[in-house]
């Protein structure tokens, strides 16, 4: 599925290539176009990909190279975002990473959490940041029935989400719960259960950093009481801790997203779904 640009930016000096992975999976070129752009990559004819990292690397002006690329399409959302900061101390042209944010081309393989990152780092683009973000919530279908959102906001959720990365595991877990659609209530729990406004974006995000101070981790009380509220379907972002032990779910559908990388959670069984990483 990788066109020139893409094989020329992915196909990286390592002990494992691009060109390996054509030969072990015997791939077939679906046309003669392809056949020919695999054989440049066969043969190491690659052309350099028109990307940010190759032309400042050659030494090319920051705001020159930005703002290029953007008016011709050729930088990707993803590091747009990446980039705010530098954009902005070069002096990159406001109203065209302005636009560039609304048009969002190419935004439904980002992340929700990286407009949050986008976001600290340069507060003054906050504002269109937060329309980006709601613009690519409205692209998702909401869920049916009700939905209860329990976000965990104890202590252990204050660490970072990897060693390089620039957000904490309650940044990601706020962010996830700000972006579901359809008839919800959102809850965060630390010692206690806590109820929010289910905000859409930043807002949200901010409603649930600010519930209740970052403390203990009583998922099963909180479970215990959502078990007493009418709801269809549970989902429940941590970090897979928890203090006391955690009951059955009442809800028809219960799913545990955990936002930590460790290999082993609480271990809870049936009926939750878990989705890990």
């Amino acid at each position: 599925k990788f066109d020139a640009y893409q094989i020329a930016k992915y196909d990286r000096a390592k002990s494992v290539r691009l060109r390996d992975v054509l030969f072990l999976s015997h791939a077939e070129p679906k046309d003669e176009e392809q056949a020919s752009l695999w054989k440049t990559l066969v043969d190491n004819t690659l052309t350099a990909p028109d990307t940010w990292e190759v032309e400042l690397s050659a030494g090319k002006d920051k705001r020159e190279t930005f703002e290029r690329l953007m008016r011709e399409g050729r930088m990707g959302y993803l590091a747009v975002l990446r980039n705010l900061r530098n954009m902005v101390q070069a002096k990159v042209d406001d109203a065209l990473i302005r636009e560039t944010l609304l048009t969002r081309k190419g935004a439904h393989r980002v992340l929700p959490f990286r407009y949050v990152a986008a976001a600290r780092a340069v507060p003054q683009l906050e504002p269109v940041l937060d329309r980006a973000l709601c613009g690519a919530i409205e692209d998702m279908a909401p869920l049916g029935g009700r939905t209860a959102i329990l976000v965990d906001v104890s202590g252990s959720m204050e660490v970072a989400l990897s060693s390089r990365s620039d957000l904490r595991r309650i940044d990601a877990a706020a962010t996830l719960a700000s972006v579901v659609g359809g008839h919800l209530r959102v809850f965060t729990f630390s010692d206690r259960l806590v109820e929010v406004p289910p905000r859409r974006g930043m807002a949200g995000v901010d409603a649930i950093l600010r519930s209740q101070p970052h403390s203990s981790t009583y998922l099963g009380q909180a479970v215990t009481a959502l078990n007493g509220i009418e709801h269809d379907r549970l989902i429940v972002v941590t970090d897979e801790q928890s203090h006391d032990a955690v009951p059955r779910p009442v809800a028809e559908r219960a799913y545990l997203i955990n936002v930590a990388s460790a290999k082993n959670g609480v271990g809870y069984g049936k009926p939750w779904v878990h989705l890990d990483g």
